[in-house]
Protein backbone atom coordinates (compact mmCIF):
# COMPACT_ATOMS: atom_id res chain seq x y z
CA UNK A 1 0.00 0.00 0.00
CA UNK A 2 1.26 3.29 -0.99
CA UNK A 3 0.69 7.00 0.27
CA UNK A 4 -1.35 8.55 -2.44
CA UNK A 5 -1.71 12.04 -0.62
CA UNK A 6 -0.61 13.21 2.78
CA UNK A 7 -3.79 15.31 5.25
CA UNK A 8 -1.38 15.63 7.96
CA UNK A 9 1.25 13.31 10.11
CA UNK A 10 -1.37 10.89 11.21
CA UNK A 11 -3.83 10.79 7.83
CA UNK A 12 -3.33 9.62 4.54
CA UNK A 13 -4.92 8.85 1.41
CA UNK A 14 -4.46 5.67 -0.06
CA UNK A 15 -5.42 3.10 -2.67
CA UNK A 16 -7.02 -0.30 -2.14
CA UNK A 17 -6.55 -3.59 -4.24
CA UNK A 18 -9.85 -2.89 -5.71
CA UNK A 19 -8.15 1.08 -6.50
CA UNK A 20 -10.77 2.34 -4.16
CA UNK A 21 -9.40 5.49 -2.27
CA UNK A 22 -9.16 5.05 1.26
CA UNK A 23 -8.50 6.68 4.18
CA UNK A 24 -5.62 5.49 5.98
CA UNK A 25 -5.50 6.85 10.18
CA UNK A 26 -2.67 6.45 12.73
CA UNK A 27 -0.37 8.39 14.78
CA UNK A 28 3.13 9.15 12.94
CA UNK A 29 2.15 7.26 9.66
CA UNK A 30 2.93 10.14 7.44
CA UNK A 31 6.04 11.32 9.70
CA UNK A 32 9.07 12.28 7.63
CA UNK A 33 6.99 10.81 4.71
CA UNK A 34 5.69 11.94 0.70
CA UNK A 35 3.36 10.89 -2.03
CA UNK A 36 4.57 7.39 -3.48
CA UNK A 37 6.45 5.97 -0.18
CA UNK A 38 5.13 2.62 1.28
CA UNK A 39 2.70 2.78 3.92
CA UNK A 40 4.06 1.24 7.25
CA UNK A 41 0.96 -1.11 8.25
CA UNK A 42 2.25 -1.68 11.47
CA UNK A 43 1.10 1.83 12.21
CA UNK A 44 -2.53 1.90 10.85
CA UNK A 45 -4.78 2.16 13.62
CA UNK A 46 -8.43 2.71 11.14
CA UNK A 47 -9.40 2.87 6.87
CA UNK A 48 -12.24 4.08 5.89
CA UNK A 49 -13.38 3.73 1.69
CA UNK A 50 -13.62 7.18 0.17
CA UNK A 51 -16.28 7.01 -2.94
CA UNK A 52 -16.16 10.76 -3.98
CA UNK A 53 -13.23 12.95 -4.63
CA UNK A 54 -14.91 15.78 -3.05
CA UNK A 55 -15.68 14.37 -0.15
CA UNK A 56 -11.55 13.55 0.19
CA UNK A 57 -10.78 16.87 -1.07
CA UNK A 58 -12.96 18.71 1.75
CA UNK A 59 -11.53 15.88 4.41
CA UNK A 60 -7.92 16.76 3.71
CA UNK A 61 -9.30 20.94 4.04
CA UNK A 62 -11.03 19.86 7.14
CA UNK A 63 -7.89 17.92 8.72
CA UNK A 64 -5.82 21.08 8.03
CA UNK A 65 -6.95 22.76 10.92
CA UNK A 66 -8.32 20.12 13.60
CA UNK A 67 -6.84 17.69 15.99
CA UNK A 68 -6.52 13.85 14.31
CA UNK A 69 -7.90 13.05 18.19
CA UNK A 70 -11.26 14.59 16.98
CA UNK A 71 -11.23 12.60 13.38
CA UNK A 72 -10.62 9.55 15.88
CA UNK A 73 -13.24 10.41 18.22
CA UNK A 74 -15.78 11.12 15.16
CA UNK A 75 -14.77 7.90 13.37
CA UNK A 76 -15.32 5.87 16.35
CA UNK A 77 -18.77 7.54 17.03
CA UNK A 78 -19.52 6.62 13.48
CA UNK A 79 -18.75 2.83 13.93
CA UNK A 80 -20.50 2.89 16.91
CA UNK A 81 -23.71 4.37 14.90
CA UNK A 82 -23.39 1.63 12.43
CA UNK A 83 -23.93 -0.73 14.87
CA UNK A 84 -26.62 0.07 16.99
CA UNK A 85 -28.43 1.58 14.00
CA UNK A 86 -27.85 -1.55 12.06
CA UNK A 87 -27.46 0.81 8.95
CA UNK A 88 -24.75 2.24 6.58
CA UNK A 89 -23.76 5.89 7.07
CA UNK A 90 -23.46 8.32 3.93
CA UNK A 91 -19.46 9.21 4.05
CA UNK A 92 -20.05 13.03 3.92
CA UNK A 93 -20.79 12.17 7.86
CA UNK A 94 -16.76 12.15 8.28
CA UNK A 95 -16.98 15.44 7.03
CA UNK A 96 -19.85 16.64 9.15
CA UNK A 97 -19.53 14.95 12.38
CA UNK A 98 -15.99 16.01 12.47
CA UNK A 99 -16.09 19.22 11.87
CA UNK A 100 -19.30 19.59 14.54
CA UNK A 101 -17.22 17.80 17.02
CA UNK A 102 -14.48 19.87 17.07
CA UNK A 103 -16.70 23.24 17.08
CA UNK A 104 -18.26 21.98 19.97
CA UNK A 105 -15.34 21.41 21.70
CA UNK A 106 -13.58 24.22 20.52
CA UNK A 107 -16.83 26.66 21.85
CA UNK A 108 -16.90 24.65 25.19
CA UNK A 109 -13.32 25.44 25.98
CA UNK A 110 -14.15 29.29 25.39
CA UNK A 111 -16.81 29.23 27.67
CA UNK A 112 -19.46 29.58 25.22
CA UNK A 113 -22.63 26.73 25.36
CA UNK A 114 -25.14 27.31 23.03
CA UNK A 115 -28.99 25.89 23.56
CA UNK A 116 -30.13 23.74 20.84
CA UNK A 117 -34.08 24.65 20.31
CA UNK A 118 -34.28 20.94 18.47
CA UNK A 119 -33.72 18.77 21.68
CA UNK A 120 -36.93 18.09 23.00
CA UNK A 121 -38.30 16.79 19.13
CA UNK A 122 -35.19 15.06 18.76
CA UNK A 123 -35.63 13.31 21.83
CA UNK A 124 -39.05 12.50 20.77
CA UNK A 125 -38.96 11.81 17.24
CA UNK A 126 -35.34 10.73 16.73
CA UNK A 127 -34.89 8.11 19.79
CA UNK A 128 -32.38 5.49 18.01
CA UNK A 129 -30.61 8.47 17.14
CA UNK A 130 -30.49 10.47 20.14
CA UNK A 131 -29.63 6.96 22.08
CA UNK A 132 -26.77 6.68 20.32
CA UNK A 133 -25.82 10.06 20.60
CA UNK A 134 -25.90 10.33 24.34
CA UNK A 135 -23.36 7.14 23.94
CA UNK A 136 -21.24 9.43 21.97
CA UNK A 137 -21.28 12.16 24.75
CA UNK A 138 -20.11 9.53 26.99
CA UNK A 139 -17.54 8.72 24.12
CA UNK A 140 -16.32 12.40 23.97
CA UNK A 141 -15.94 12.60 27.24
CA UNK A 142 -13.78 9.36 27.69
CA UNK A 143 -11.66 10.40 24.93
CA UNK A 144 -11.44 13.98 25.71
CA UNK A 145 -12.05 14.53 29.46
CA UNK A 146 -14.56 17.21 28.35
CA UNK A 147 -18.11 16.18 28.92
CA UNK A 148 -20.43 18.52 26.42
CA UNK A 149 -23.83 19.25 27.53
CA UNK A 150 -26.92 17.31 26.67
CA UNK A 151 -27.97 19.69 24.11
CA UNK A 152 -25.36 18.45 21.85
CA UNK A 153 -26.91 15.10 21.73
CA UNK A 154 -29.31 16.65 19.71
CA UNK A 155 -26.89 17.83 17.12
CA UNK A 156 -25.20 14.53 17.07
CA UNK A 157 -28.36 12.64 16.63
CA UNK A 158 -29.56 14.96 13.53
CA UNK A 159 -26.27 14.37 11.73
CA UNK A 160 -26.54 10.62 12.04
CA UNK A 161 -30.16 10.71 10.89
CA UNK A 162 -29.22 12.98 7.66
CA UNK A 163 -26.96 10.60 7.03
CA UNK A 164 -28.31 7.55 7.48
CA UNK A 165 -29.22 5.43 4.10
CA UNK A 166 -29.84 2.00 2.73
CA UNK A 167 -30.51 0.08 -0.73
CA UNK A 168 -33.84 2.04 -0.88
CA UNK A 169 -32.40 5.02 -0.32
CA UNK A 170 -32.40 7.24 -3.20
CA UNK A 171 -35.92 6.64 -4.03
CA UNK A 172 -37.22 6.85 -0.27
CA UNK A 173 -35.33 10.51 -0.26
CA UNK A 174 -36.91 11.38 -3.07
CA UNK A 175 -40.34 10.55 -1.72
CA UNK A 176 -39.62 12.28 1.46
CA UNK A 177 -38.86 15.02 -0.65
CA UNK A 178 -42.53 14.58 -2.84
CA UNK A 179 -44.17 15.30 0.83
CA UNK A 180 -42.03 17.93 2.50
CA UNK A 181 -42.76 19.90 -0.62
CA UNK A 182 -46.62 18.92 -0.80
CA UNK A 183 -47.14 19.74 2.90
CA UNK A 184 -45.52 22.95 2.66
CA UNK A 185 -47.30 24.42 -0.20
CA UNK A 186 -50.76 23.31 1.42
CA UNK A 187 -49.19 25.84 4.21
CA UNK A 188 -48.54 28.46 2.00
CA UNK A 189 -51.28 28.27 -0.05
CA UNK A 190 -53.90 28.13 2.93
CA UNK A 191 -52.31 31.30 4.66
CA UNK A 192 -51.31 33.05 1.62
CA UNK A 193 -47.53 33.55 2.80
CA UNK A 194 -44.25 32.48 1.90
CA UNK A 195 -41.82 31.32 4.59
CA UNK A 196 -37.98 32.40 5.73
CA UNK A 197 -36.49 29.29 5.32
CA UNK A 198 -33.78 30.40 7.75
CA UNK A 199 -35.91 30.83 10.47
CA UNK A 200 -35.92 28.76 13.04
CA UNK A 201 -39.67 28.04 13.11
CA UNK A 202 -39.04 26.38 9.73
CA UNK A 203 -36.44 24.29 10.35
CA UNK A 204 -38.48 22.85 13.39
CA UNK A 205 -41.26 22.21 11.20
CA UNK A 206 -39.09 20.71 8.44
CA UNK A 207 -37.24 19.11 10.70
CA UNK A 208 -40.42 17.45 12.38
CA UNK A 209 -41.82 16.80 8.73
CA UNK A 210 -38.76 15.00 7.11
CA UNK A 211 -38.86 12.42 10.62
CA UNK A 212 -42.31 12.19 10.23
CA UNK A 213 -42.47 11.28 6.07
CA UNK A 214 -39.49 8.81 7.26
CA UNK A 215 -41.46 7.06 9.50
CA UNK A 216 -44.43 6.94 8.04
CA UNK A 217 -43.13 5.50 4.51
CA UNK A 218 -41.53 2.58 6.31
CA UNK A 219 -44.78 2.10 8.71
CA UNK A 220 -43.43 3.69 11.92
CA UNK A 221 -46.37 5.40 12.64
CA UNK A 222 -47.84 4.90 16.23
CA UNK A 223 -51.26 3.75 16.23
CA UNK A 224 -52.06 4.96 19.30
CA UNK A 225 -55.84 6.87 19.50
CA UNK A 226 -56.16 7.18 23.27
CA UNK A 227 -57.72 10.54 24.88
CA UNK A 228 -55.38 13.03 24.18
CA UNK A 229 -55.68 16.36 26.31
CA UNK A 230 -52.54 18.40 23.91
CA UNK A 231 -54.71 17.75 20.72
CA UNK A 232 -57.99 19.17 22.02
CA UNK A 233 -56.27 21.96 23.48
CA UNK A 234 -54.09 22.98 20.82
CA UNK A 235 -56.89 22.41 17.90
CA UNK A 236 -59.31 24.71 20.07
CA UNK A 237 -56.30 27.82 20.65
CA UNK A 238 -55.11 27.53 17.12
CA UNK A 239 -58.04 26.78 14.99
CA UNK A 240 -56.21 28.35 12.07
CA UNK A 241 -53.51 25.92 11.86
CA UNK A 242 -55.73 23.04 12.85
CA UNK A 243 -57.87 24.04 9.56
CA UNK A 244 -54.48 23.53 7.99
CA UNK A 245 -53.68 20.38 9.95
CA UNK A 246 -56.89 18.89 8.22
CA UNK A 247 -55.74 19.68 4.97
CA UNK A 248 -52.51 17.96 5.39
CA UNK A 249 -54.02 14.90 6.96
CA UNK A 250 -56.69 15.04 3.61
CA UNK A 251 -53.66 15.01 1.65
CA UNK A 252 -52.01 12.35 3.44
CA UNK A 253 -55.13 9.99 3.66
CA UNK A 254 -55.96 10.33 -0.15
CA UNK A 255 -51.97 10.00 -1.28
CA UNK A 256 -50.57 7.33 0.95
CA UNK A 257 -53.61 5.88 2.69
CA UNK A 258 -52.25 7.36 5.93
CA UNK A 259 -54.43 8.29 9.00
CA UNK A 260 -52.52 10.49 11.10
CA UNK A 261 -52.61 10.04 15.09
CA UNK A 262 -53.56 12.71 17.47
CA UNK A 263 -50.12 12.90 18.90
CA UNK A 264 -48.99 14.12 15.16
CA UNK A 265 -52.25 16.21 14.52
CA UNK A 266 -50.87 18.13 17.62
CA UNK A 267 -47.63 18.36 16.65
CA UNK A 268 -48.53 19.25 13.52
CA UNK A 269 -50.75 22.04 14.78
CA UNK A 270 -48.35 23.51 16.78
CA UNK A 271 -45.09 23.64 14.10
CA UNK A 272 -47.72 25.00 11.70
CA UNK A 273 -48.95 28.09 14.16
CA UNK A 274 -45.26 28.63 14.89
CA UNK A 275 -43.95 29.00 11.51
CA UNK A 276 -47.39 30.97 10.07
CA UNK A 277 -47.81 33.11 13.04
CA UNK A 278 -44.05 34.12 12.59
CA UNK A 279 -44.68 35.39 8.94
CA UNK A 280 -48.16 36.88 9.95
CA UNK A 281 -46.11 39.08 12.44
CA UNK A 282 -43.33 40.24 10.16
Amino acid sequence: MRIKKIFNNNVILSESEHNQEIVVMGRGLAFQKKAGDEVEEEKIEKTFVIHSESTANKLSELLKDIPFLHLEVSNDIIELAQEKLSCQLNETVYLSLTDHIHFALTRFKEGLIIKNPLLWEVKKFYKDEHAVALLALDLIEERTGIRLPEDESASIALHLFNARQDSSGMEETMEMTNIVNSVVNIVNYHYGISFDEESINYNRFITHLRYFAYRMLRGELEHDEEENSLYEQVKNQYPAADECTKKVQKYLQKEYNVKMTKDELSYFIIHIHRVSNREKNK
